[in-house]
């Protein structure tokens, strides 16, 4: 795996005539910029998406791109598949060829889907403790009944690999509806914490991811995430990682 950094010293060695040696004297004669900014010192980090110029020409610029998709059903969460239509087959985007998924759904369900090229992000948004809340509107074939909130806000316990899963928010929203509100993905759990009333899962649709909503988003469309949506992940982020630092 490539380093998420590297010295700025050594990328100028990789990407232009110059040696290493050299970086301390372009730098110094501010002929080299960051992001606009003239570089510093030859220890800067430059990462994948640093815009780095020497001598007005530009060495790298790639920008971070941040999708939201609505994924419809049928279609499945990878970058290729030999049978089925993939989630990227439908995004249209001039980087398309450099995005990830950030949080698959399984071929049947549908809903928000985040896209990127920034593996970091990806990660962060990932990881157990991150704790990133994701929203489901979701149908059954038996009717619902309040002993469904109580276990759902208890954990349910999976016995195969003796878990039992966190404190889940369930809302009855009709007889057969509900909306589930959830803080972490284990392999179909949805299906399997309703499973444990014998109740069929009939639909499962992802509306919610953190602070990002799907909205209005047509199935198979996808958007860019705002500015106040990423910046919302990130104080999210740093909450849940400050809550989980031991004292």
């Amino acid at each position: 795996m490539k380093p998420s950094t590297t010295r700025l010293d050594r990328f100028l060695s990789q990407h232009s005539d110059f040696s290493m040696s050299d970086a301390r004297l372009l730098i110094a004669q501010q002929r080299v910029l960051l992001d606009g900014v003239a570089a510093q010192s030859i220890q800067q980090a430059v990462t994948r998406f640093t815009r780095v110029e020497l001598d007005g020409v530009c060495l790298q610029h790639e920008q971070p791109v941040y999708l939201a998709f609505n994924k419809p059903r049928g279609v499945v969460s990878a970058t290729k598949d030999g049978k089925h239509p993939t989630v990227l087959d439908m995004v249209q985007h001039p980087q398309k060829g450099t995005l990830h998924i950030a949080g698959r759904l399984d071929f049947n369900t549908t809903g928000l889907v985040l896209l990127t090229n920034d593996g970091a992000w990806s990660r962060r948004i990932s990881l157990p403790e991150t704790k990133l809340p994701k929203t489901y509107e979701v149908s059954v074939s038996r009717p619902l009944s309040e002993d469904y909130v109580a276990a759902f806000l208890a954990g349910i316990h999976f016995a195969y690999e003796d878990i039992t899963t966190l404190p889940a928010r369930l809302e009855i929203l009709s007889a057969h509806t509900a909306r589930l509100t959830l803080v972490e993905g284990k392999y179909h759990q949805v299906k399997r914490m309703f499973g444990s009333f014998q109740n069929k899962v009939l639909s499962l649709h992802r509306v919610s991811i953190g602070p990002v909503s799907l909205g209005d988003l047509e199935p198979g469309a996808c958007r860019p995430l705002g500015a106040s949506e990423l910046a919302a992940i990130s104080r999210l982020i740093q909450l849940q990682h400050s809550l989980s630092m031991p004292l």
